[in-house]
């Protein structure tokens, strides 16, 4: 197989390669690499490779499988970081300015995890500044740009994940999601994300945004994020809300009949959520596949409760908390929006932050009894399809010096209530922009997130498409 080839290879198809000796872990790793540096001036995907600590683990790793040593489940498969996560003796900016040199003394928690099963460590991924906003591009580390059309935003805050993913620049990349980070970038790049379970993944260092932060998969194929799911997965001290239950087999009982499981669809969780027209048509038609697959789907108007003052304010003195004291030294060289979006939270009243914050809890009083009565939700997973680099918001839209939750309405409701939610690829706009599909699961039932993404993906096949054009 050619470099590119390699990088386009499912991380499944990847192992039993290596395991079979008819791989090696040190060519699948050069090539990647070489791929990786070939598309980046069109991409921006990685903004910190690590070269040299990948060929010291793809060198350890070949001589395991030589010397028939024990191999774990991510056996010489290259995976990413996203920026915002610390990597220890590998220097994590948070796409900003601020920490341009920082350099941390430990990992995060789900870190060493890929490491002992194997995995090889690429570098870290592209991130807007702290992972503000849902696009893909940062005062330091400039544009990522949409692998389908490098004119377009890959969407964020997982920016360069995403656009890793979509150009086959390996198969295993980690993103985080707190308010639609995995998905919205997932849905614009045309690739397969899921924000598993709140816990589900350990998160250390905590993330001081009020248990809306999920870690998890983003890949070409749902059997690759459920093998990387596989080892991120299961409790750890140092998060006190980790999950306690260990990870299920989510490779092995992959395969399912959904045959008679009740779905609900909703166009506009019932909200009247504005979608456009070639959105709300592709998700329409993707949702029949579950139709053909013998699901009892039925569309709803969910009721659930309005969220997006509630969004609106605690997002902005979160970001008012944690970064406005760096805004006097650093206001320069900072994102404007973020800039505009902490002094937005500064003027937040504690009262205030508490009530929404009631708010936000009392919500999923009005989203479990939809999955009291059925085990998914579909609905789009943005309401746009991928707009213009260095916009906030798409072109008829409503411009905001910060604002840009009205157009990604469909994701952060679960984060506020923790439940598993996928994307999948679900067709493309006339342009040629992918278009995405979101799965919602309930509580805790990342397992059937899964297998109705992996039935739809053989219903549905997309992880052969690539990108046009690219190097």
């Amino acid at each position: 197989m050619t470099s590119t080839d390699l990088g386009f290879t499912p991380a499944t198809e990847l192992a039993r390669l290596i395991r079979t000796k008819a791989l090696s872990p040190v060519e699948l790793t050069r090539a990647v690499l070489e791929r990786i540096e070939r598309v980046h001036s069109v991409v921006n995907a990685f903004c910190t490779v690590t070269p040299d600590i990948a060929l010291a683990q793809a060198r350890d790793a070949e001589r395991a499988v030589t010397s028939g040593a024990p191999l774990g489940p991510l056996h010489g498969i290259p995976y990413s970081i996203k920026d915002l996560n610390y990597t220890k003796g590998v220097r994590t900016m948070g796409g900003s300015f601020i920490f341009e040199h920082r350099v941390p003394d430990a990992d995060a928690a789900f870190i060493p995890r890929l490491s002992k099963a194997g995995g090889i460590f690429l570098g870290k991924t592209t991130s807007p500044e702290f992972g503000w906003k849902a696009l893909g591009d940062s005062p330091l580390t400039g544009i990522t740009r949409n692998p389908w059309n490098p004119a377009m935003t890959t969407g964020g805050s997982s920016a360069g994940a995403a656009a890793a993913v979509a150009a086959g620049l390996g198969p295993l990349h980690q993103g985080s999601d707190g308010a639609g980070s995995i998905r919205i970038p997932s849905s614009f790049c045309g690739i397969y994300g899921l924000k598993p379970s709140y816990g589900r993944v350990p998160m250390w260092p905590v993330s001081n945004n009020d248990y809306s932060s999920h870690n998890g998969p983003m890949t070409r194929t749902v059997a690759d994020a459920a093998l990387m799911l596989s080892v991120m997965a299961g409790p750890d001290d140092r998060d006190r809300t980790s999950l306690e239950a260990p990870p299920d087999d989510y490779v092995g009982k992959l395969a399912r009949d959904l045959k008679g499981l009740r779905v609900a669809y909703s166009p506009d969780l019932g909200a009247g959520l504005r979608v456009d027209s070639e959105i709300a048509t592709a998700v329409r038609s993707a949702v029949r596949a579950f139709e053909e697959m013998g699901c009892i789907v039925e569309e709803v108007k969910p009721g659930f409760t309005d969220t997006q003052e509630i969004i609106r304010v605690m997002w902005s003195a979160h970001e008012a908390g944690i970064y406005g004291p760096f805004v006097p030294q650093w206001r320069a060289r900072m994102d404007p929006g973020l800039v505009a979006c902490i002094e937005d939270g500064e003027r937040v009243s504690v009262m205030q932050y508490i009530q929404m914050r009631d708010r936000k809890m009392a919500f999923w009083d009005s989203v479990r009894p939809l999955f009291e009565t059925h085990a998914l939700l579909l609905t789009p997973t943005v309401s746009v399809a991928a707009f213009e680099v260095t916009r906030l918001n798409p072109v008829g839209w409503p411009e905001h010096a910060w604002d840009w939750f009205p157009w990604a309405s469909f994701s952060y409701p679960f984060n506020f209530t923790g439940q598993p939610a996928a994307t999948v690829p679900a067709g493309f706009t006339a342009a040629g922009l992918p278009i995405g599909l979101q799965i919602v699961g309930r509580r805790f039932d990342d397992m059937t997130v899964l297998q109705a993404s992996a039935a739809f993906e053989t219903a549905r096949p997309w992880a052969a498409r690539r990108p046009p054009n690219l190097p």
